[in-house]
């Protein structure tokens, strides 16, 4: 699983120019699994190892100034927008590869299992996109803060 994290101060999916999910200040968060994510990923040591990090970055500024606060500490919300394309190889041609995405009835599963332990976690509002649908999502990368989290990097 490969998380992109940005700290933002408000965003929002569309689908067919209807709003889907929307956030205050808070985390935008893309999502992608890769084909060797195992549907026995959820519950482990690394998922949730993902989550409590993604949740406990230290990424917003305090009194200081200083990148010093977590989302809990600002009861931040969460937008979780599943990307496929996380997974992309451009080592060849110019047309990336998908080959190391997860299969997409697997990635929706784990995704809705993401979202699901997500909103059990996070402090304040987790809105969603939705899974396979082509989405417009908007919001303001403030900062701009991006962090990164992969699966791979915590087995």
């Amino acid at each position: 699983m490969k998380l992109v994290i940005q700290r933002t101060s408000g965003g929002k999916v569309e689908v067919e120019g209807e709003t889907v999910g929307e956030i205050g200040p808070g985390l935008m968060v893309l999502a992608g699994f890769g084909k060797n994510d195992l549907e026995t990923l959820p519950g482990s040591k690394v998922w949730n190892t993902l989550i409590d990090k993604m949740i406990g970055l230290r990424i917003f500024e305090d009194e200081e100034g200083r990148m010093n606060l977590s989302l809990e500490d600002i009861s931040g919300d969460i937008l979780l927008v599943s990307q496929f394309t996380l997974y992309a190889s451009c080592k060849k041609g110019r047309r990336p590869s998908f080959t190391g995405a997860c299969e997409p009835q697997l990635a929706n599963r784990l995704f809705d299992r993401l979202v699901t332990d997500v909103s059990g976690k996070a402090p304040a509002k987790v809105a969603t996109g939705q899974f396979g649908a082509m989405m417009n999502v908007d919001f303001v990368n403030w900062g701009p803060v991006t962090i990164i989290l992969d699966s791979e990097d915590f087995i």
